[in-house]
């Protein structure tokens, strides 16, 4: 293993021209034809830097940290889907490189010519135009995927279970604790992305009042400096943590890295535009760390307000990210105050059946209610809102989401509780 810093990368090599003699010569030295950047390098990087450690028609090979990715992925691909992403991801990486992997093949065929120009230069036009046209239909197919996914989502929605995702660096154990918390016999082995396609499974949490089952989703495993063709490619599956309710950030604390690996994962849920959702982190893997190990992190790492210190493995506390999980779904419900008329019986049960009631009177055109519920029943009760909309309202902010709105509007009511209540 090398490394090296410099000021700016060396446009021609990545690395600097004595830094590529000290690459080659142990190389040399240990008889390997195959080196690995764990930078994105261009095609061009690659073929010259090919070229200087002996040349690919000699055998010698340079990946860069997309290109072994991608084949881990298509490796661990096992559905429809799956399969799917990877290949889309593999062609939008191999398009620009086209011309370094038909010169390889024209010089391995000896050359044989096709009409007037040359077999490299024809079979890349041939080629390219494939893949393109292959692209293109995979993203047909992947949306198709998208619309499928979607239609589950709504399904699910249907069956008004809270929804809680897994999210984390790859290997941070989310398998593990989906199988904890749901007795699912989901693979989950010790190695980078084990995972590429989301699992959904129920929970059970006793004592959540709105609902004691949760619907919890595994999902890929994220990674620093994530190439750009996973993350398009991966759409359809990263849809899944946009659309829950509750984020299950597990960490692994055993890495020396866990801190940085936490980075990585924020910068991804930033890029996904859902940092502001409610996250609860799972410290993971304690079992593995020592006494010592274990309150220094505790002291040093960062302060967390939703966080918990769990094993998969032996079951520590586990119980306690259950409570937290319970506490972190009431708190992503929102506040409404409306009078339900009696015509909307269903509407009435529904907040009963899956809100939390604060005060309930009889009147002659309804009943009011004031509850927290989930965000999908307060939009269903904002017609009837209790004034008619001229509650001081933070829907007035045409740049707030709707969403935000209503949790605005809950953390205000939930203030006005507090101030008559405590003494």
């Amino acid at each position: 293993m090398a490394a090296q810093r410099l000021d700016a990368p060396n446009p021609a090599t990545l690395v600097g021209s004595g830094k590529v003699k000290e690459i080659r010569a142990e190389m040399e030295m240990l008889g390997v034809k195959t080196c690995i950047f764990d930078e994105e390098l261009t095609p061009a990087q690659q073929r010259t830097l090919e070229r200087e450690f002996g040349g690919i028609e000699e055998g010698f090979k340079v990946l860069d940290r997309t290109a072994l990715i991608l084949d881990i992925f298509s490796q661990h691909a096992a559905s429809r889907e799956g399969r799917l992403q990877t290949e889309l991801a593999l062609y939008r990486y191999r398009l620009p490189r086209l011309t370094r992997m038909w010169t390889h093949l024209e010089r391995q065929s000896g050359g044989v010519g096709v009409g007037l120009r040359g077999p490299g230069e024809t079979q890349l036009e041939m080629d390219r135009r494939m893949i393109e046209a292959r692209i293109s239909k995979l993203r047909e197919e992947i949306e198709d995927v998208r619309v499928h996914r979607s239609r589950q989502r709504n399904a699910r929605r249907k069956m008004q279970l809270p929804v809680v995702a897994l999210v984390g660096y790859t290997n941070a154990g989310k398998s593990s604790l989906l199988n904890a918390l749901t007795e699912a016999d989901v693979l989950a082995e010790n190695m980078l992305f084990a995972t590429l396609d989301p699992t959904t499974r129920r929970a059970s949490l006793p004592g959540l009042k709105i609902s004691p089952e949760i619907l919890i989703t595994d999902t890929v495993g994220f990674i620093s400096k994530l190439p750009t063709q996973l993350i398009a490619a991966f759409r359809a599956t990263l849809e899944e943590v946009q659309e829950a309710d509750v984020l299950l950030h597990v960490v692994d604390v055993s890495n020396p890295s866990f801190s940085a690996q936490m980075n990585a994962v924020k910068t991804v849920l930033d890029d996904l535009g859902v940092s502001k959702k409610k996250i609860v982190t799972a410290f993971n893997k304690i079992d593995l760390i020592s006494e010592d190990e274990l309150e220094n992190m505790r002291f040093y790492s960062p302060v967390l307000p939703d966080s918990v210190y769990i094993s998969t493995r032996t079951g520590s506390g586990i119980a306690a990210l259950a409570a937290h999980l319970e506490d972190a779904i009431r708190d992503s419900l929102v506040s409404v105050d409306a009078v339900i008329p009696f015509a909307e019986g269903a509407l009435l049960s529904a907040i009963y059946d899956k809100g939390v009631l604060d005060f309930e009177e009889h009147l002659p055109g309804g009943t009011r209610i004031s509850a927290l519920v989930p965000f999908y029943l307060a939009k269903q009760v904002q017609r009837f809102r209790r004034g008619g909309g001229t509650d001081s309202d933070p829907s007035q902010n045409p740049e707030i989401d709707e969403e935000d709105q209503w949790r605005m509007l809950a953390k205000k009511k939930h203030r006005t509780r507090q101030d008559h209540t405590d003494p």
